[in-house]
């Protein structure tokens, strides 16, 4: 549920307004080498988890740094680099996986109701805040049921009407692919370049599919598996599905809609975000921005959810596991949900980021470090699969 939600509808309209078609490639070459580190930090997640007394898992990049490097002789560093990730997970919680959903969830309603976007945003974001505020006491199991029931439903309408608009368009795909191949090899291209167009569609997919991030081991860490790889493979499909096929679909739908509407202006230095594929869709099927915002608003609370719980357990794992540090953190997350529903989506994006590289760095390293044993897991692993 954190994967795939508005990172793969608002996510990539700002990656094409800000790099253009070009973004998209580099989004896709993110989304197949994330599925390799995916894979290792998954497989670390469940292989280095600690589960409490009463059943309770806690797993993690903050878990498998700390463990991980200390039996690979480094201690220390593993520490440092253990805390650090926590920080800023926590920070990531309540930037990207709070404060965006909670902005582009809003904006779309927003933009429905017309009205004054600051005194709206307020309100829209403290009843989003209610909702989430009821669940998240619920705890894990409580998330679970909810977002398996949201998340698929609105997924397959989202994906259901890219595929109606790729076909009632399809003579323009070529032009689509012709525009994003230029834009991502072409000197010209928006926002600086190639390498400016490379660095956009790498901050969208890791912003989108978690991949090497780290976040998205803390959930896979509760699974119930006797190996570890077998969850790896599991995980390692989401950025496949999340980037390479729904994030392509929704940047061809906004490329394809702009040849004749000529809504986006490609590199302009405008942070827009699930407005313009609000505009896309609306094109080709009208009225569907009220589908559209109903399925944000969904999306922003099942992201929320799971976001809460990667922060949460990063929370514990600095300031312990006692009842007031649980409550002081959920009481600081659903204030952030006020505060995104209320502010610029360029602040939430520039926080955002910040924290997702934040945590990108102490994971990568560890990633490498480990790397042995992550191969030890998956020769067991498929020694297990060849004797049934």
């Amino acid at each position: 549920s954190a994967t795939v939600g508005l990172g793969n509808i608002a996510g990539v309209a700002v990656a094409i307004s800000l790099g253009g078609p070009g973004a998209t490639f580099w989004m896709i070459l993110a989304g197949f080498l994330g599925m390799a580190s995916k894979f290792v930090e998954c497989t670390l997640g469940v292989k280095y988890r600690e589960v409490s007394a009463d059943g309770t898992v806690h797993g993690g990049p903050m878990y498998y740094l700390s463990k991980g490097l200390k039996e690979r002789g480094l201690g220390m560093l593993g520490r440092i680099f253990a805390i650090f990730f926590a920080i800023m997970c926590v920070g990531g919680s309540f930037g990207g996986g709070n404060m965006f959903q909670a902005n582009q969830a809003a904006t779309q309603m927003i933009g429905k109701i017309g009205t004054d976007s600051g005194a709206a945003g307020i309100v829209i974001g403290i009843i989003m805040a209610v909702v989430v505020g009821v669940v998240i006491i619920g705890g894990i199991k409580r998330i679970g049921s909810v977002t398996e029931k949201v998340v698929p439903f609105m997924a397959a309408i989202y994906v259901l009407a890219a595929l109606i608009i790729l076909g009632a368009n399809f003579s323009l795909i070529p032009e689509a692919f012709n525009l994003i191949f230029d834009g991502a090899f072409g000197p010209d291209a928006a926002l600086g370049g190639i390498v400016g167009v490379l660095i956009v569609g790498f901050q969208r997919a890791a912003f989108s599919n978690e991949a090497g991030v780290g976040s998205a081991a803390i959930a896979h860490s509760a699974v119930k598996t006797k190996y570890p790889a077998s969850e790896g493979v599991v995980a390692l499909l989401e950025p496949f599905i999340d980037t390479v096929v729904i994030c392509t679909m929704t940047a061809l739908v906004l490329i394809i809609t702009n040849i004749e509407g000529g809504f986006i202006d490609y590199g302009s230095g405008g942070v827009e975000g699930i407005s313009l594929t609000a505009t896309a869709f609306n094109s080709v099927i009208p009225y569907f921005d009220w589908v559209l915002m109903f399925a944000a608003v969904l999306f922003a609370i099942s992201t929320m959810l799971s976001w809460s719980y990667y922060g949460l357990q990063a929370w514990k794992f600095l300031f312990g596991k006692g009842k007031i540090a649980d409550t002081a953190y959920k009481l600081l997350f659903l204030f952030f949900v006020v505060v995104g529903a209320s502010i610029s989506l360029g602040a939430v994006i520039d926080f955002s980021d910040a924290m997702i590289f934040a945590m990108v760095f102490p994971n990568i390293l560890g990633l490498i470090i480990l790397a042995p044993k992550v191969g030890a897991e998956l020769k067991r692993f498929r020694t297990a699969i060849a004797k049934n």
